[in-house]
């Protein structure tokens, strides 16, 4: 036998060895990995906002990537825009505000969304409405039958602002009285007058206020909605029933993240990387909420009771029905 035919019938038996061993090492599911993740490759819809620093803080300190989590984002006007991309599979996560997940897992029984995550809590100043510099109006009751932008309708945007002008009297109509305008688009649209106020969130609250000299005319996160719950992380029932560990790790992961956003030098120096048009000056001097770390139903149940008080919902919801279970 040659040497070179030798070395022909060595090559392949290695090759044959090698493929061997690969199978028998690697695992026969796509997209699954070595640590026993169902699915490493996450899509998760995602603002422009303050609210989401800690998935921007989360990925650019390899927080879901120590969990074997490859972390895609796509963004969305608001949490009713994720919805469909969620019950779609575009989406395995989604922020999103309560008022949209909650009555989106009433009234449609195919949807079945769980929160795996809280997001958001408001502080003073947060969640504001916002006039023109020389607007006439002072008060929510000036607004009465006024047209007022927010991101979308019959969401937390809205409820805020019912709660705000139900004291003094004013009923306000979700298709009469408010505007779809997106954030980033709120100052053109006072400008504009296309609008004679915004429900401003931040940092676009203080943006407006420095770029257009732009006045708070109402402060949403106090009397019965101060420290309220805005926004969290959600997914199908389905998807987490497919993808526990993935879930869990996606969980682990936001959770530190969140922690770490209790820096508030952290947060204001991520966001303006993430969030297009907002200066270094700006996030130095907004207002910040709070990024809870833990799943509470007792605080989430505050959403749903004023949801049922503004006729979001028919019936009462029991929020523990809606929220996943927590990381180990």
């Amino acid at each position: 036998m040659s040497a070179s035919h030798r070395r022909t019938i060595l090559g392949g038996a290695l090759a044959i060895a090698l493929g061997l061993t690969m199978v028998a090492c690697g695992d026969s599911d796509e997209g699954s990995s070595a640590n026993g993740l169902e699915k490493t490759d996450i899509t998760l819809g995602t603002m422009t906002i303050a609210d989401t620093a800690p998935v921007q803080i989360a990925i650019d300190k390899g927080l879901f990537k120590a969990e074997g989590l490859n972390v895609k984002t796509e963004v969305i006007q608001g949490g009713a825009a994720g919805i469909p991309l969620l019950k779609s599979g575009r989406l395995d996560f989604s922020f999103g505000n309560y008022v949209s997940l909650l009555t989106a897992g009433i009234k449609d029984p195919g949807f079945k969304p769980k929160i795996v995550a809280e997001g958001f809590q408001s502080a003073s100043k947060t969640h504001t409405v916002m006039v023109r510099k020389d607007s006439p109006y002072r008060t929510i009751k000036d607004l009465e039958g006024k047209k007022i932008g927010v991101n979308t309708r019959r969401n937390i945007s809205t409820l805020l602002v019912r709660a705000a002008g139900k004291p003094q009297g004013v009923e306000l109509d979700e298709d009469k009285n408010f505007v779809e305008v997106a954030p980033p688009a709120m100052e053109q649209a006072l400008k504009s007058k296309s609008v004679e106020a915004v429900q401003a969130i931040e940092p676009f609250g203080t943006q407006m206020q420095q770029s257009i000299g732009a006045r708070m005319i109402s402060d949403l996160s106090s009397g019965p909605t101060a420290d309220f719950p805005i926004a969290g992380y959600a997914a199908t029932e389905k998807f987490i029933q497919d993808n526990p560990k993935t879930t869990a790790a996606f969980q682990r992961a936001l959770q530190k993240a969140q922690g770490m956003a209790a820096d508030r030098k952290l947060v204001q120096d991520i966001l303006p990387t993430y969030a297009k048009g907002i200066t270094e000056e700006v996030a130095s001097t907004m207002s910040y909420g709070t990024f809870p770390t833990t799943l509470n139903a007792t605080r989430l149940q505050r959403v749903a009771d004023v949801m049922l008080q503004f006729g979001y919902v028919e019936e009462k919801i029991d929020v523990k029905k809606f929220i996943a279970e927590s990381a180990a």
